[in-house]
C-alpha cells in the first residue's frame, strides 16, 4: 500500500475497509505493508522513494497505490521518482482502464443513460512517446533545444495490441478492438503500430476491428461512446483518451486503473486516475470508489475474480440507490460515508 499524497491518504482507507470486508465474506486475508513514498518523503529525503523500493516492493503479490503529486514539486520529478521506476522495473505494460456508466449516475452527454457505456482503455504503458529519451542542448539559453523521442517496438505493440484482443474475447461484449493511431501525421512510429495491429488482428477473426486516428477517436466518444468496446493505443494517446471517457462515465471519482504485467512474473500495481488532487485534499470529500474499484481489479488479478466482481456490484448498488454519493456526483456525503456504503453493500 502506497497511500502517497494529497487525497491518495483519504482513499486507500477506505479501498483497505472494503478489501477486509470482502475477504471476510470469501474466505482470504490481504496482509498490508504500508510505505509513507511520495511527496513528504522527498521533502525530507530529496527523492520520492527509497534507494531499495523496487526491492521492497517486488515479493508483494500486488501494489495498491493511492496519489503521488504535490504543487510544490515538479509533476515530471514526482513521475519520474515513483510511478514510472515502477512501471517499467516490474514490466507492467498493460494499462488497463474501465470506462461504465452506472444507473444512477449522470453522464455529461445528453443522450447516454446507465448500462450505454461500457468501455475499457488499453494503454501502452512502458515505452512510447513515455519513453524518456532525449535531452537539453543550451540548457536555460534563449536558444535552448529540447530534444523528446518516442520509442516504438514491434515487441511492444505487439503485446499490447494482442493483450487487448484477448480482453475483447474474455468480456463477451461488443466482440470489437478499436486501435488509436496518427499515421498520417507520424509516418514510422504509427505505421508500425497500423502494420502490428493488421498482423494481431488476423489472428482473432472473430473479433470487428476499426482504426481510428485520435481525432477522430476523440471526437466518437463524444458522439457515439455507446459504440466502443475495448480500446488499444499508444502510452500517450491511452492517457488523454481515458481522460475523456472517465468523464464521460459521469466523473474523474469513477475511473479506476490497472498497470498490469500479464507474466506475473512481477507485481501488477493498481490505482485510481483521479490523482493527488491537491485542492481538495484533507477535507474528507474526495470519492473513494475508483480507489475501491481498482482494488476489486486487484483481487480479479490475484485469482479471486467473485470478490472483484461483488465489489464492483456493491458499487453499482451504492450508486443506484443515490442516497450517499460525494460532491463530484451531486451529492454530499463524506470520504469515509461512501467507503462504509459500499463495505455494507458487500
Amino acid at each position: 500500500m502506497i497511500a502517497g499524497d494529497g487525497v491518495g491518504q483519504e482513499v486507500i482507507p477506505e479501498a483497505k475497509r472494503v478489501l477486509e470486508r470482502a475477504g471476510q465474506k470469501h474466505d482470504f486475508a490481504c496482509k498490508f505493508q504500508d510505505y509513507d513514498w511520495g511527496a513528504e518523503y522527498y521533502f525530507t529525503n530529496g527523492r520520492m522513494m527509497p534507494q531499495n523500493a523496487l526491492d521492497l516492493l517486488r515479493p508483494s503479490d500486488a501494489i495498491l497505490l493511492g496519489a503521488v503529486g504535490h504543487p510544490d514539486i515538479p509533476d515530471h520529478v514526482t513521475l519520474n521518482g515513483l510511478l514510472l521506476p515502477i512501471r517499467r522495473t516490474f514490466d507492467q505494460y498493460a494499462n488497463v482502464r474501465p470506462a461504465v456508466l452506472y444507473e444512477g449516475v449522470q453522464s455529461p452527454l445528453a443522450r447516454p443513460k446507465g448500462g450505454d457505456i461500457d468501455m475499457v482503455i488499453v494503454r501502452e504503458n512502458t515505452e512510447g512517446e513515455y519513453a524518456q529519451v532525449g535531452g537539453f542542448v543550451y540548457h536555460n539559453q534563449p536558444d535552448e533545444v529540447a530534444i523528446q523521442t518516442s520509442v516504438f517496438t514491434r515487441r511492444g505493440v505487439e503485446r499490447i495490441i494482442r493483450f487487448a484482443f484477448e480482453l475483447a474475447v474474455q468480456r463477451k461484449k461488443k466482440n470489437r478492438v478499436t486501435s488509436i493511431t496518427k499515421s498520417n501525421a507520424q509516418g514510422f512510429s504509427m505505421v508500425l503500430w497500423d502494420r502490428a495491429f493488421k498482423a494481431v488482428a488476423d489472428e482473432f477473426p472473430q473479433i470487428e476491428t476499426e482504426s481510428l486516428l485520435v481525432d477522430a477517436a476523440a471526437m466518437n466518444f463524444i458522439r457515439r461512446p455507446e459504440s466502443f468496446d475495448v480500446v488499444v493505443g499508444s502510452n500517450l494517446f491511452g492517457d488523454i483518451l481515458s481522460d475523456i471517457s472517465a468523464i464521460l462515465v459521469g466523473s474523474m471519482g469513477l475511473a479506476a486503473s490497472a498497470n498490469i504485467d500479464p507474466s506475473r512474473r512481477f507485481p501488477s500495481m493498481f490505482e485510481p486516475v483521479h490523482g493527488s488532487a491537491p485542492d481538495i485534499a484533507g477535507r474528507g470529500i474526495v470519492n473513494p470508489l475508483a480507489t475501491i474499484m481498482s482494488a476489486g481489479m486487484m483481487l480479479d488479478h490475484l485469482g479471486l475474480p467473485q470478490a472483484g466482481i461483488e465489489i464492483e456490484r456493491a458499487i453499482a448498488k451504492v450508486l443506484a440507490a443515490g442516497k450517499v454519493r460525494t460532491r463530484d456526483l451531486g451529492g454530499n456525503s463524506s470520504t469515509s460515508e461512501v467507503g462504509t456504503a459500499v463495505a455494507e453493500a458487500l
